[in-house]
């Protein structure tokens, strides 16, 4: 009886214990300094860009949904200076920045002065070397996850705009460094919206990498802008940039044809036709 106790707790104390329960792995991601320093690298580095006075962008806007087609032109002066000008059905709409002012010009609001968010969003796309910038021109950046943008791995970084609101939200390619998605808040005359830009068709321009091809959803508006023709150090004059007098402000498209939807589609339109890197 007692050998039979003994082997009891003998096996009792050779049974094998359930382990601990292990603690999910905390997911590993690379620090945001080490995504930026991918991407600088990817678009052809800052030395590359600093080679550059000016740039010009030439291309077209398509919206399928109302098959509308249009023409956009970029014209971009270091270190802060920007005129964007987009047709589209005979009606323009036009937006510059001075290095200081922002100003904006359409059938709807006519020629206005740009203020507080809006001013800032414009002040920050007009800086000619943002991409090399982004450390200091958000209030705050982290790596916060993953996601699939149709076959590619991308990182996701959220940034603080010091202005408050929303963050903008990057999205970089693992592989080639390369941003692939930005979404962001747009202020404009009608107040703020969401923009999101798909980057496609990355091209070599003088020795640094553009995006010729991006898809951009603001509200329930979807359109696609393609560059066609890319030029540096062009010659533009610092008057080019100024608000310009109100008579002699944006005329196409005060007409019929300028009215009601097509006003609203253009202002979409133009918070993504700047420059495809300025985000």
């Amino acid at each position: 009886m007692l050998a039979l106790a003994a082997n009891a707790q003998s096996a009792s104390s050779t049974a094998p214990k359930d382990s601990p329960a292990t603690a999910p792995t905390a997911p590993v991601y690379p620090k945001v300094g080490e995504i930026l320093d991918r991407y600088e690298k990817a678009i052809g580095g800052r030395a590359a860009w600093e080679k550059f006075t000016s740039q010009v962008m030439m291309g077209t806007i398509e919206v399928p949904s109302m098959d509308l087609s249009g023409t956009v032109m970029i014209h971009e002066k270091t270190p802060n200076k920007v005129l964007v000008a987009v047709i589209i059905n005979g009606a323009a709409f036009q937006q510059g920045f001075d290095g200081t002012a922002g100003w904006t010009d359409d059938p709807k609001n006519g020629l206005r002065d740009q203020t507080g968010a809006e001013l800032a969003e414009a002040k920050r796309a007009a800086d000619f070397l943002h991409s090399f910038k982004m450390r200091r021109a958000y209030a705050s950046m982290a790596v916060t996850g993953t996601e699939k943008i149709g076959e590619r791995d991308t990182w996701v970084i959220e940034a603080g705009v010091p202005e408050g609101g929303d963050p903008t939200k990057l999205y970089f390619d693992k592989q080639s460094g390369l941003l692939l998605r930005a979404i962001s808040q747009n202020h404009d005359a009608d107040g703020v919206s969401q923009l999101k830009e798909d980057f496609e068709d990355y091209r070599d321009v003088d020795g640094v990498k553009l995006p010729f091809v991006s898809r951009q959803t603001n509200g329930d508006t979807t359109y696609t802008m393609r560059i066609s023709e890319v030029h540096h150090n062009v010659d533009l004059g610092d008057s080019e940039f100024a608000k310009p007098a109100a008579q002699a402000g944006c005329t196409i498209g005060h007409s019929k044809a300028g009215k009601g939807l097509l006003n609203r589609l253009l202002a979409r339109v133009l918070l993504g036709a700047r420059n495809p890197l300025a985000i």
